[in-house]
C-alpha cells in the first residue's frame, strides 16, 4: 500500500505541476508529460505514450485531460486516472476562480485591460487561422457535399437562427448517410 500511495502522490503532483506551470496548448503539456512519465519516471514506454496521445487526441474533450486520464489509468488504475485528471484540472480552476473574484479590479488596471484585449485579438487570430485552414481543405475536396454542408450550416445559423445542436445533428446525419452511400458504392464495384 505504501508503494501505491507513493505512485498516487507522484502522479497527482506531477500532473498538478505540469498543468500549473505550462502555458500553451494541450500538445505542449503532452510533450512535457512524455518527458516526465517516459524519460524521468519510466512508467510507460515511448510507443505507449504515442498510442495514449493518439487516443487522447481522438477522444472528445480536452486532449490534456484525456491524456492525463489515460496515463493515470495506465499507471495506477481508476484511482490513478482520477488523481491525474484532478491534478490537471485544479491549477486552471484555481486561477480562474481567483481571477473571477477580482475581475473588476483586474479589469480596471490599465495594463491588465490592455493585456486582456490583446489576448482577445490573439484568440480571434487563432480561431481565424483554424477556420481558414479547415475551410481551405474543405474547398479542396473534390466532392462537393462538404462545401454544400458548410454553406448550408452557415446560412441556417446566420440567417435562419437554427439552433447549433440541430445543425450539428443534421450534419452528422448527412455524414452518416453519405458514408453509407459511399460504402455501398464501393461494395457494388
Amino acid at each position: 500500500m505504501k508503494k501505491n500511495s507513493h505512485i498516487y502522490l507522484t502522479l497527482f503532483l506531477s500532473t498538478f505541476q505540469l498543468s500549473a506551470f505550462t502555458i500553451g496548448s494541450g500538445f505542449i503539456i503532452i510533450s512535457l508529460m512524455r518527458k516526465k512519465f517516459v524519460e524521468q519516471l519510466h512508467w510507460i514506454d515511448e510507443q505507449e505514450m504515442l498510442d495514449l496521445t493518439a487516443i487522447a487526441q481522438s477522444s472528445p474533450g480536452a486532449i490534456v485531460v484525456n491524456a492525463a486520464f489515460l496515463i493515470g489509468y495506465r499507471t495506477a488504475s481508476y484511482i490513478g486516472a482520477f488523481l491525474a485528471v484532478l491534478g490537471t484540472i485544479l491549477p486552471p480552476l484555481i486561477v480562474i476562480t481567483v481571477i473571477s473574484f477580482f475581475y473588476d479590479v483586474f479589469r480596471s488596471i490599465e495594463i491588465i485591460s490592455v493585456a486582456l484585449n490583446s489576448m482577445q485579438a490573439g484568440v480571434a487570430a487563432i480561431i481565424c487561422d483554424v477556420v481558414f485552414t479547415m475551410g481551405a481543405s474543405t474547398f479542396q475536396d473534390k466532392r462537393k457535399l462538404p462545401v454544400f454542408i458548410f454553406i448550408g450550416s452557415f446560412l441556417a445559423s446566420e440567417f435562419f437562427n437554427v439552433n447549433a445542436i440541430v445543425i450539428i445533428l443534421t450534419c452528422g446525419l448527412i455524414g452518416i448517410l453519405d458514408s453509407y452511400r459511399q460504402r455501398s458504392k464501393k461494395e457494388s464495384e
